[in-house]
Order: structure tokens, then C-alpha cells, then sequence
């Protein structure tokens, strides 16, 4: 299981995101170019000591991450007919969120072996990246039994 960031607008956002990888085993895809400066100081600084913890993959674009990527990608957006939590999820997929401003273009969309949706209530637009990633990643791994052991059990 992955997670994949595409074109993050917000650096907090990407060193959350990080964290949540690094939390529960997960390699993190980051789909250049960003909407910040993309040093690895600057991840660390927004990844705090959990960037060391995290497996981090940077690809200088679209096309960079297409050509390294294997197993199905699923695409979180509000432009979806599925509901996440009655899709099944797979231990090799790939979860994609994308940019905080502009989501994906439709190169992305089309690309994309399944789209899912949050179900939210009427008004708001959608969730905060993380948020959204936080809840995908762990119905994937309960689907998948993917949760790592708990801190100090053997």
C-alpha cells in the first residue's frame, strides 16, 4: 500500500502526510512539481523526526510517477460515483489525493483505476488533504489487515 500526493500546494500538509506514512508503514509518493520550494529540508522541517521513520518517493512529474508505479490507482475526489468505504481495497494499491487548490487534471482522472469520494454533508466542499488520507489509509488497511502491530507487542 502507497500513498501518493499529487502537486501538494501546502507544506504542513506534506509533512502530515509524512507522519502518517511514517506511523503506519506507509511509502509515501510526492508527484512534483509542489506549490512550495521542495528541499529535503524543508520536508523534514514539515515532517519533523518522522521524515527518518518514512519511506518518501519524489517524482519530478506526472508521467515520472506513471512509469514507477504498480498496483491499482485509486483517486480520492469530490468528482466520484463511489463511496471509499464500499470499494475493496488491495495491499498493493496506490491512494492518490490531490492538490489542496485544483484537486487533479483529467489526465489524472482518466488515468486512475478507480475514483471514491468521502461522503460529507451537503455545503462543504471537502475535507483537509490529511484528513482525507487518514481516513483512506486506515479503511484500506483494516480492509487489508495492513495495521501494523501496536507499539511494543511482539
Amino acid at each position: 500500500m502507497r500513498l501518493a500526493l499529487f502537486q501538494p500546494d501546502i507544506p504542513q500538509n506534506l509533512g502530515a502526510a509524512i507522519r502518517l506514512g511514517a506511523c503506519f508503514g506507509v511509502a509515501v509518493d510526492v508527484i512534483e512539481p509542489c506549490g512550495f520550494p521542495l528541499s529535503d529540508k524543508a520536508v523534514r522541517r514539515a515532517a519533523m523526526d518522522y521524515a527518518a521513520r518514512a519511506e518518501v518517493r519524489r517524482h519530478a512529474g506526472w508521467a515520472d510517477f506513471q512509469a514507477s508505479a504498480e498496483g491499482r490507482l485509486l483517486l480520492f475526489t469530490t468528482r466520484a460515483a463511489l463511496p471509499y468505504q464500499e470499494f475493496r481495497f488491495r495491499p498493493g494499491d496506490i491512494l492518490l489525493l490531490g492538490r489542496e487548490s485544483a484537486g487533479v487534471p483529467d489526465e489524472v482522472h482518466e488515468a486512475a483505476d478507480a475514483r471514491l469520494y468521502i461522503p460529507l454533508v451537503a455545503g462543504p466542499r471537502s475535507l483537509n488533504v490529511v484528513a482525507a488520507a487518514a481516513m483512506a489509509l486506515g479503511e484500506a488497511l483494516r480492509q487489508t489487515n495492513g495495521f501494523p502491530s501496536p507499539a511494543g507487542s511482539g
